[in-house]
């Protein structure tokens, strides 16, 4: 079976033998992608000329109930995804309901919220401001949507709510979407783009899908495109400085590695509450789709008096969880997504084992339940610890995306924030403490470094929307190594899919724009 690609409203099959999906569990082929023969040039140019004018003819209201009708589309099809999950991704149930239900969530959330910005084409922005001694002559901010193509470049551990994500704003800001899924994992993808284009909710021209090599999409982007990409800092750096993207100054937006960090304060003792949450969290964070999340915590620090117990409570709960074929009911921690990841966990693995001890696993040989360890592609959660981590290189710089996290000692907040800081810039940072004058100095010691910043303590007890979950209203993205990207926030989110530009004129003139506006501060409430 070979997936096809969504190209000027046409399926398009490409040519050659294409690029292999596999069950990572069984390592038996699933289908094949390939985008070779296709047009990709014609397919931006037919999503800039049809697709997008058909779209920004509609407000902001009609493509937010658009919205509304993709969201009911794939809420039927929840299933379906659900079993494409455990084929190309090993899913359990738990890791195929952190994607694609957090999918669904996200695009009925934007359905729902893009509802507010009313009947406008396009969103004006502060007050207006005069410019001449009678009022007669004045300046007005507007934001208007991108008369280009939104392309995605997904990474492969959110093949559903990749897409969702980043769909959702952009369509709601009227701009026509490409959607370039990872090869690894693209078959989710596109069934879910195939029923969003069988339901004929868009415009023709509003969503393409290219499966397979991007091969020279990027060289026919233009001034009005964007890119949204999530993927690895190296395959960020070149899409970055891709000759015609610096050339035409296309406007990217990167998602991109992230060391993580957890936090338990100095009031954590082994058996308080805070101790506790903070044992479940990263059991589920090293657990949740093999930990393979970009939010996943890579370190977490502990008093030093308390790292020993933390890393046995730890260990004793990850004993008792079955690894192996997500098809067995008593499984909870699926494989990586395939052969090569598996390798690349294991090669970072050893590098942090360098300057690490293991508390518990790393056995490379490990025997997975169900399944074959030569075919398949899983690694043992691994938990280890670094008493010295100011002296460690790796355990700062080295993303095992898989279930691995170490431990690090610190003695107090001196030594705390520039070790959390040597991550260079991170998705998230989570502190667990009731020390509000430490989790005051934390917090203005590494905020600036990081995307989201997540503070639990007793009166939040287990209320909290955790670690590494991604909300639609509040921001995910990162500076520094993580890429230096927004997304989400709200309506915050449309900003990435709309140009600024301000208007000095008559005042009368400006009053005939503004009638047509929606008002942008409702992007910042």
């Amino acid at each position: 079976m070979k997936l096809a690609n969504y190209l000027a409203g046409k399926w398009v099959e490409g040519a050659g033998p294409g690029i292999e999906l596999v069950d990572p569990v069984t390592g038996e082929e699933l289908a094949r992608i390939s985008s070779e023969g296709a047009d990709l040039e014609a397919a931006l140019d037919f999503a800039r000329t049809q697709g997008g004018p058909r779209l920004r003819q509609l407000s902001y209201t009609e493509r937010a109930e658009m919205l509304g009708k993709i969201a009911e589309v794939l809420t039927a099809n929840r299933d379906e995804y659900f079993r494409l999950s455990l084929l190309n991704l090993g899913a359990t149930q738990a890791d195929a309901s952190f994607d694609v239900d957090g999918a669904l969530y996200t695009m009925k959330y934007y359905a729902k919220i893009g509802r507010a910005l009313g009947e406008g084409k396009m969103l004006k922005e502060g007050a207006s401001v005069p410019l001449s001694k009678t009022g007669v002559f004045g300046a007005q901010h507007f934001l208007t949507p991108a008369k280009g193509v939104a392309v995605f470049i997904n990474a492969f551990n959110f093949p559903a709510w990749g897409f969702c994500e980043k769909a959702a704003p952009a369509l709601l800001s009227g701009v026509p979407i490409c959607v370039k899924p990872a090869s690894p994992t693209a078959w989710l993808a596109h069934k879910m783009v195939n029923d969003v284009v069988e339901a004929g909710i868009l415009p023709s021209g509003a969503i393409s899908l290219v499966c397979g090599s991007a091969r020279h999409l990027l060289d026919h982007l233009r001034e009005e495109d964007i890119i949204s990409f999530t993927g690895s800092a190296d395959t960020a750096a070149r899409v970055r400085s891709h000759a015609n993207v610096l050339g035409r100054s296309v406007r990217v937006n990167i998602e991109a590695d992230s060391i993580n960090s957890a936090i338990l304060g100095p009031d954590g003792a082994p058996a308080t509450e805070l101790f506790d949450l903070l044992v479940k969290e990263v059991l589920k964070e090293m657990t949740l789709k093999a930990g393979q999340k970009c939010t996943t915590i890579r370190r977490v620090f502990a008093p030093r008096q308390t790292l020993k117990a933390f890393g046995e409570a730890v260990s004793s709960r990850l004993s008792s969880m079955k690894v192996g074929n997500p098809r067995n009911p008593e499984v909870k921690v699926g494989p990586v997504v395939n052969k090569a990841q598996q390798s690349a966990c294991l090669e970072g693995l050893k590098k942090l084992e360098s300057e690490c001890s293991v508390v518990f696993g790393g056995d490379a040989q490990f025997q997975p339940v169900d399944a074959d360890r030569q075919k398949s592609a899983f690694v043992e959660p691994t938990l280890l610890a670094s008493n010295n981590g100011l002296a460690s290189k790796y355990v700062h710089d080295v993303e095992v995306f898989g279930p691995v996290a170490t431990l690090i000692a610190y003695d107090s907040s001196k030594d705390l924030i520039p070790m959390v800081r040597r991550g260079n810039g991170s998705l998230v940072a989570s502190i667990f403490s009731n020390d509000t004058a430490f989790l005051r100095e934390v917090v203005l010691g590494v905020g600036d470094l990081h995307g989201r910043m997540m503070a639990v303590d007793s009166s939040v007890g287990n209320q909290y929307t955790g670690h590494g979950n991604v909300v639609p209203s509040c921001l995910h993205g990162g500076p520094g190594r993580a890429g230096g990207g927004e997304e989400l926030a709200g309506l915050r989110a449309l900003l990435l899919y709309h140009r600024r530009f301000v208007v000095q004129g008559p005042v009368n003139c400006i009053k005939d724009l503004s009638e047509f506006c929606a008002d942008a501060n409702l992007l910042y409430a």
